[in-house]
């Protein structure tokens, strides 16, 4: 197949920062897709509906005039967070998911939760009332591995909450293991997962074979290929419907990614629809890339698919990658996976 022709993608999860670095990066999302869930750890982090309206105004500021994009605005959980406050922002539509981050597990989640308990109230508000739950699901604590971190949460913290709030739609974010898509299909249909293009194309020896390689560098970090392969399986498999692309694209500044303490995150909203459709095609599953960036998210969300199309092509060699997007004197480095490219949508540049 030489040409494919999908419904317009969403990204269902995205990381914009704020300040130049915002206005840098939401046209190379605004750019590929018309809706993206927009996450809340700035620092400040967003908490409240307020905070949420004049954040969403920042964001569409930088919208590109001829770009058509709609974000979907998130609120930060953290254990004062108010269930009366929280129900309001959602009913009055300017907010449409709220962010569980267990303190200390990716950039800026200083302020999430460390009691569980201490937010179920606020959890069975949500159940009630409809409003989705978006997780990073990683352990904290210190005992644990950071290669296990994933699976611990699952199983001590993730199980409790589907048990005790069987009703709560729950996306699992960035899932990286076998163990979290064995879990996901074997749990209620409310129950879903995104999955990222870094996770689909590397593992873990990416990271360190040759030398560290701080731009592949992320929370939660990259698994063994045994990982990678389960990812692939479920995202590209023609009865996949509870998982669905969410980037995590998550820029820092090249002086923040190669220094002694490097920031976690990669950016990848520039050429994430190309990645795609080349894992896709390598798997033999090019007519299931729809289903992954344009259908299943919005089926699980309730919201109304994108009308508008866009038109993927197969070059007869690689595309050429941008190497950095600049900001003001510094610069963002884009994400390039270790294999060639060879498919390029419409708007690519």
């Amino acid at each position: 197949m030489e040409k494919i022709e999908i419904i317009k993608p969403d990204d269902w999860h995205v990381h914009f920062r704020d300040g130049d670095l915002l206005k840098a990066v939401v046209p190379e999302t605004t750019r590929h897709f018309a809706r993206a869930i927009v996450m809340p750890n700035l620092t400040p982090p967003i908490l409240n509906e307020g905070d949420a309206i004049k954040y969403r105004k920042q964001i569409e500021e930088a919208i590109p005039r001829k770009d058509h994009f709609f974000p979907l605005m998130t609120l930060y959980l953290t254990e004062s967070t108010n269930k009366i406050d929280l129900k309001n922002a959602y009913e009055n539509g300017h907010v449409f998911a709220a962010k569980l981050y267990p303190a200390g597990a990716t950039t800026n989640s200083d302020s999430g939760v460390k009691d569980l308990n201490k937010i179920m109230s606020v959890l069975e508000t949500m159940s009630e009332i409809g409003m989705p739950l978006l997780i990073h699901g990683e352990s904290t604590e210190k005992n644990v591995d950071i290669f296990d971190r994933e699976k611990e949460f699952i199983d001590k913290t993730l199980d409790y909450i589907c048990k005790r709030l069987p009703e709560l739609r729950i996306t699992l974010e960035h899932i990286t293991t076998k163990e979290a898509t064995l879990y996901v299909n074997e749990g209620k249909q409310n129950l879903v997962a995104t999955i990222t293009p870094h996770h689909l194309a590397l593992n873990r020896n990416d990271i360190f074979v040759g030398g560290i390689k701080p731009h592949f560098y992320c929370l939660p970090i990259l698994k063994r290929e045994i990982h990678k392969n389960a990812l692939i399986k479920v995202a590209t498999s023609d009865e996949n419907s509870k998982f669905f692309l969410g980037t995590d694209t998550a820029p820092h500044l090249i002086g923040d990614k190669e220094t002694a303490c490097g920031c976690a995150g990669i950016f990848n909203s520039s050429y994430a629809l190309p990645i795609l459709a080349q894992i896709f095609d390598d798997n033999r599953s090019i007519k299931n890339l729809e289903k992954f960036v344009s259908i299943n998210g919005a089926v699980h969300y309730q919201i109304p698919q994108n009308k508008s199309k866009i038109t993927l092509n197969k070059q007869l060699k690689p595309i050429t990658f941008r190497k950095s997007l600049k900001v003001n004197r510094s610069e963002v480095i884009i994400f390039k996976p270790n294999f060639p490219v060879f498919w390029k949508n419409q708007v690519q540049n």
